[in-house]
């Protein structure tokens, strides 16, 4: 997956939008509207920007797939999707956040499924079971997996994955985004060692989150 440029290609409809709006502003000279989306625009460029990031050279690192804040971290029984105990750590972000999200743990993808839903607040515990969300099985390897989950929220309307099955991907890969606010979830097999607590800041690819021994 190649999806390296600054800026997400995503906003780019977005920003196109927010310049000519501001434009047309501007040539008709009004100031207060001009400056309005004038700040619409910077903003909408900052919320689709695309950092390089630095992943920990660990091979046992299991690393955040988002910006934001943890806001749960739990021993599951398991998802449909792979049989627990799981160790789940779930990560808010807000509309502040960088919204590229990357892949915590090298492997080959081997399932994707997604799930239509509600546009609940994403920091509900009931958002994981309710909203809309799209989940990603990674196979790691010595017969491990370990499970991602993209889940949208109140504002966020677009989940983006460009994963596919089937697809070798390595730590800190870039795999998709989500529009506007959201949350993810991942589920690691219950011998990692969680590396977070609750209220800790986290940063997509480079915060590790997990350690395998």
């Amino acid at each position: 997956m190649n999806h390296d440029s600054p800026i997400a290609a995503e906003g780019l409809p977005f920003i196109i939008s927010a310049v000519l709006i501001t434009s047309v502003c501007v040539y008709f000279q009004w100031t207060w509207a001009a400056v309005i989306f004038g700040l619409t625009t910077l903003w909408v460029v900052w919320f689709f920007r695309n950092p390089q990031r630095t992943t920990p050279a660990d091979p046992r690192a299991i690393i955040s797939p988002a910006d934001g804040r943890v806001i749960r971290i739990e021993t599951v029984d398991g998802h449909e999707l792979l049989p627990g105990p799981l160790n789940k750590v779930s990560i808010f972000m807000n509309v502040f956040s960088v919204h590229v999200n990357r892949i915590p743990f090298g492997g080959v993808i081997d399932e994707i499924r997604y799930y239509p839903g509600k546009f609940l607040t994403a920091n509900l515990d009931k958002a994981s079971e309710d909203n809309e969300r799209n989940a990603l099985r990674i196979d790691i390897g010595g017969g491990e997996k370990l499970l991602v989950i993209q889940i949208a929220g109140l504002v966020a309307r677009r989940i983006v994955c460009w994963a596919a099955k089937g697809m070798k991907v390595n730590k800190g890969e870039r795999f998709g985004l989500i529009r506007f606010g959201s949350r993810l979830e991942v589920f690691m097999p219950p011998r990692a060692q969680l590396r977070v607590q609750v209220g800790e800041k986290v940063r997509a690819g480079e915060t590790p989150i997990g350690e395998l021994p």
